[in-house]
């Protein structure tokens, strides 16, 4: 059984978003901060993918709480051209990606890693939780490109 995603609408580097109204598949990554090793790397591999991503029907859009100004800055930097949006972080709550963290000993709340494919009408087809990024990509687009 599929659910539902929780529709939203976020700023993002392509403008306003809102995912019920893109009418097709959609990758939809949370990541914990623009800039930050795992992070550059998932980013620049889901650049890498992009045609492959459209030639799927499928969006790809980056959700981190950085703000847009943050997230300009990283896609410059980096050559990036993904849909990276803003969100305060009620998208990664309904998500439930608004996870406690424990490094080193210490406990605070951030975004865990995670991916959903959804489909053009808005069901989850298929979520990672805490996403190791070597091959993840590749992982997402082999089941994007599912009928």
């Amino acid at each position: 059984m599929t659910r539902q995603a929780p529709d939203f609408t976020l700023p993002s580097t392509d403008g306003e978003i809102t995912l019920s109204a893109l009418g097709r598949k959609v990758v939809l990554y949370f990541y914990p901060r623009d800039d930050t090793p795992g992070c550059t790397l998932e980013a620049q591999d889901f650049h890498r993918l992009a045609a492959e991503f459209e030639a799927a029907e499928t969006s790809v859009i980056g959700i981190s709480k950085d703000d847009l100004a943050s997230h300009e800055k990283f896609c410059r930097k980096h050559g990036l051209g993904i849909t990276l949006a803003s969100d305060t972080g009620e998208v990664a709550e309904a998500y439930g990606v608004w996870v406690e963290k424990n490094m080193y000993g210490r406990k605070s709340m951030g975004i865990e890693r995670s991916t959903f494919l959804i489909s053009a009408d808005g069901r989850i087809l298929r979520e990672w939780r805490k996403v190791k990024v070597a091959g993840h990509a590749e992982e997402v687009l082999e089941a994007a490109r599912l009928p």
